[in-house]
Order: C-alpha cells, then sequence, then structure tokens
C-alpha cells in the first residue's frame, strides 16, 4: 500500500498500517492507494525513434516521478538582505588607492669581536710581578731554612715567612688562572678577526677553543696547535715559528718541574723540605721564564693589528722614454711644425709626473 506526501511528493510503501506524516519532511500523507502492478509495453513509446526498443511503467493519473536524494531534507535557502543604496562619494577615497612598499632593512655585517689590549698587557704584568714576588719570598724561607739548621728562630719570623710563602702561593696560582683566560680569549677574538678578514669562518668553534685551552694536560698538546694555524692565517708562520716552538718547549719544562715540585711537596722532614723549597723555587724562575717566553710570542703576533691592511707606497719612475724638454726641432722646419712641437711640449709640461711611471713598492 502506498501513500504520497503532500508537502514533498514522495511516495511511502506502507504495508498495510496506514501512516499520517511524512517521515521525512512531516508532511501529511494522502489516502492510501494499491500500487499498480507494472505494465509492460512492447510496442514503442510515441516520439521515439523507430527501432527502439524498450519497456516504461505507467503510473496512475494525477502521479508523476520525482528525483529526491536520500536523507533529510534540505535546508531552505536563505534570502540575501538588501544591499541598501548604492554608496556615492564626493570625492575619490584614498583609502585604497595608496601602494606602501616595506623595504627590508639592510643587513648588517656581524662585526667580529674585539679584545682588549690593555687587559692582556696588564695581566701578565700582575701575573709576572705575583712570580717574582713569589720566587723572593721561597728564597728568603731557603736561607731562613739554612740558619735554622744551627740557630732557632723566632716564633714570629717562622710564621711570617711560612704564610708568606702560602700566599705567594695562592696568589701565583690565581693569576695563572687569570692569565690563562685572558690569553685564550684573546685567541678566540684574534682568529675571529683574522678569518673574517678573509671573509671565512673559524674552522675551530669557539667552544673547542675554551675547552682545549683551559684543560690541564690538554692545552699542551692543543694550544700551540691553534696557535700555529692563527700564524699560517695571517701569514706570520715563517718568522713565528721559532718563538713558538721555544714557547712550546718552555711550556713543557715548567709544567715538568711544576709537576715535580708538587709530588715533593708531602714531605715532612726538614731536608726534604728544604729541597722542596728549592724546587718550588726554580719551578716559579721555570714559570717566569715560560710567561716571557709568551710575552714575546704575544708581541710577535701584536706588532702589526690585525685590523690594519697592508699599505702601499706609490714611487715615481723613469720608462726610458724621451721627454718633451729633449726633443730637438730641426732649424730648417716649417713653422706649422714649430706650433705643433710648442704645443705638444707645453702639454707635457703641465701633465704631472707621476703620470710617466707608477709602480707599487
Amino acid at each position: 500500500m502506498i501513500q504520497v506526501c503532500s508537502r514533498c511528493g514522495t511516495r511511502w510503501n506502507v504495508r498495510d498500517r496506514q501512516r499520517v506524516w511524512c517521515p521525512r519532511c512531516q508532511g501529511s500523507l494522502l489516502a492510501p492507494s494499491a500500487e499498480p502492478e507494472p505494465q509492460w509495453s512492447t510496442r514503442p513509446a510515441a516520439g521515439s525513434k523507430p527501432g527502439a526498443t524498450g519497456s516504461g511503467q505507467r503510473l496512475p493519473a494525477g502521479y508523476r516521478w520525482i528525483a529526491v536524494r536520500p536523507g533529510a531534507a534540505p535546508p531552505a535557502r536563505r534570502q540575501p538582505r538588501p544591499l541598501g543604496p548604492t554608496p556615492r562619494y564626493s570625492v575619490i577615497p584614498r583609502w585604497g588607492l595608496q601602494d606602501r612598499f616595506e623595504l627590508a632593512a639592510p643587513e648588517r655585517a656581524a662585526e667580529p669581536p674585539k679584545t682588549a689590549t690593555r687587559m692582556v698587557q696588564m695581566t701578565l704584568l700582575v701575573t709576572m710581578l705575583a712570580l717574582v714576588f713569589a720566587i723572593v719570598v721561597h728564597i728568603a724561607n731557603y736561607a731562613l731554612l739554612l740558619y735554622n739548621r744551627s740557630r732557632l728562630l723566632n716564633p714570629i719570623v717562622a710564621g711570617i715567612a711560612t704564610w708568606a710563602g702560602v700566599a705567594a702561593s695562592v696568589l701565583v696560582f690565581f693569576t695563572l688562572i687569570a692569565t690563562a683566560v685572558v690569553l685564550t680569549n684573546w685567541l678566540v677574538v684574534r682568529r675571529a678577526n683574522t678569518y673574517a678578514r678573509s671573509n671565512v669562518e673559524d674552522p675551530r668553534p669557539a667552544w673547542q677553543l675554551w675547552v682545549c685551552c683551559l684543560l690541564p694536560l690538554v692545552n699542551l698538546f692543543w694550544a700551540p696547535v691553534f696557535v700555529i694555524e692563527l700564524a699560517r692565517a695571517e701569514g706570520r708562520l715563517s718568522w713565528l715559528r721559532t718563538p713558538i716552538v721555544v714557547w712550546w718547549c718552555g711550556w713543557w719544562v715548567s709544567f715538568l718541574v711544576s709537576a715535580f715540585a708538587f709530588a715533593t711537596s708531602f714531605t715532612t722532614d726538614a731536608q726534604g723540605i728544604a729541597n722542596n723549597t728549592m724546587v718550588v723555587t726554580i719551578a716559579f724562575l721555570a714559570a717566569l721564564a715560560a710567561l716571557l717566553l709568551t710575552v714575546r710570542m704575544y708581541q710577535g703576533f701584536e706588532h702589526r693589528a690585525v685590523d690594519q691592511r697592508p699599505t702601499k707606497r706609490w714611487v715615481v719612475v723613469d720608462d726610458g722614454k724621451p721627454r718633451a724638454k729633449d726633443v730637438e726641432v730641426p732649424e730648417d722646419a716649417e713653422p706649422q711644425d714649430r706650433d705643433a712641437e710648442s704645443a705638444s711640449r707645453a702639454e707635457s709640461d703641465r701633465k704631472e709626473p707621476a703620470a710617466s711611471g707608477i709602480i707599487s713598492a
């Protein structure tokens, strides 16, 4: 049994139960009617092409086929709101006719870091003074130990001598650390400036330079390598090779003597203390010598600032060509020739002497 919706025209097969409302659009359903049996006809329909065969299903009167998509009914279309009157302007509006182009800010080249030369010099000077003070104190302590072999020392003098040696050693320790830090910073900055002049980056990262220059025992192998690379990059290796090698050897000697002095510092007998005092004095002398070699190497690099470019001096040389005043005019020359020669001579005299030949020295 079929019922047709009066609103959307959908035909519903309600079987043997009559319904009132359309399940799709909630419209009222028409009275049920039995589904007509399809009638098949082998005759072509009116208006069809001759020879075409097909089948058609006849619908009862008052019914037609409607294509409806499955699912809920589509929402009702919204009516467009009125646009209102056309806007009018007494003058041409300027809010949409301006072309604004934001120019990108020019990228400023990263400037290489700078180092304080005065700080390096002051740190080296303070370290040398601390080493000299420690050497004098330990020599005085050794003299007091020799004096103490036959006579007793005043407790106050003995206490002052002992604590003065300890204070001098502590002062030397901290000044050497400060010197290592300052010189490492100088090396990093110097390498950055040198490679920046060549428009290349430093092949060694900054953290590697800091670690390999400040880590004990490692810096004995790597710090001179970094210095040699710097000298090669600046073109100074030919005349800085000897100072660098001598500084490297002096550094190793100072390290070995200092290690031996530290190893013999745990003795408790009088002779052992005297021997250790002498060894510590020699270690301070070796450290002072290594520091002087470091200063020599540093001054070799600072002989000419890395920021200064090589200068050229232009000098005048003779190219061997005869000058205008040396050209002789024959006596039997025509007046026109004499005027031409005079004009060329005056023109050559007005030229600057540097035009004859310039070379770079």
